[in-house]
């Protein structure tokens, strides 16, 4: 619950799990709460973790069309401390959960939830680790706390949405910051490489199978790093 609304998440463990294991916190892009997001807490619980995924949105609404999903964005981006709000309702949450190791939290967001995590980390709350696929990067006004979390980026050197003057910029505020940080670029490479739906060529909107597959086994191998003690 965030002020007056209510957020549904989705939880996956895996079938028989008693012990509680840590938690990879999911921020889905600005679609929602949807399908696929929800496969890929799954796939994590099968990994051995709970995989938890967020609803930014209140009541599990979802973007039919991009003027929905726009109009449902939009409000959070513009406003970030009531994304960090929300957010930190989520995490909140999941720290309380009877099959949550609470010492052992991260978080990956995708598009519009690479900025969702990223900023979750910028409040200074207690994770292991945050990963952003093709997020937007730019930092919040007045963001000076504290980042506990190791950052890895995971961006497309073509996305038109993140210039690569922003990225420089975030990795001038992680190096301030003196954060664990990486940026991985992927050449030849899009916004939206993750999502095999992503087909809108004028907008930069286009998925790659080769960077969706590296990310992914980058990701893998970041999740066994950081919750490895």
């Amino acid at each position: 619950m965030d002020e007056d609304t209510l957020c549904r998440g989705y939880l996956a463990v895996r079938d028989g799990e008693t012990e509680p294991k840590p938690v990879v916190m999911i921020a889905p892009d600005w679609r929602g709460r949807g399908a696929a997001p929800c496969e890929k807490a799954r796939q994590l619980a099968g990994m051995g973790y709970v995989g938890f995924v967020l609803d930014m949105y209140g009541e599990a609404r979802l973007g039919l069309d991009n003027d929905q999903r726009r109009a449902l964005m939009t409000p959070l981006v513009q406003h970030r401390e009531h994304l960090a709000q929300r957010i930190l309702a989520a995490y909140s949450t999941v720290c309380n959960l009877p099959q949550a190791d609470a010492s052992r939290i991260a978080a990956i967001g995708y598009c519009f939830g690479g900025l969702c995590v990223l900023d979750l980390a910028r409040t200074g709350v207690e994770l292991r680790g945050v990963v952003s696929f093709h997020g937007l990067l730019s930092e919040p006004p007045g963001s000076e706390a504290a980042i506990s979390a190791k950052v890895l980026v995971l961006h497309g050197y073509d996305d038109p949405l993140v210039p690569p003057e922003q990225v420089r910029q975030f990795a001038d505020e992680m190096t301030r910051k003196r954060v664990d940080w990486q940026v991985h670029m992927y050449g030849l490479t899009a916004h939206s490489f993750s999502n095999p739906d992503a087909h809108e060529k004028e907008s930069g909107l286009i998925y790659n199978a080769s960077a969706d597959r590296r990310s992914w086994q980058t990701t893998a191998l970041f999740l066994e790093e950081i919750f490895k003690d």
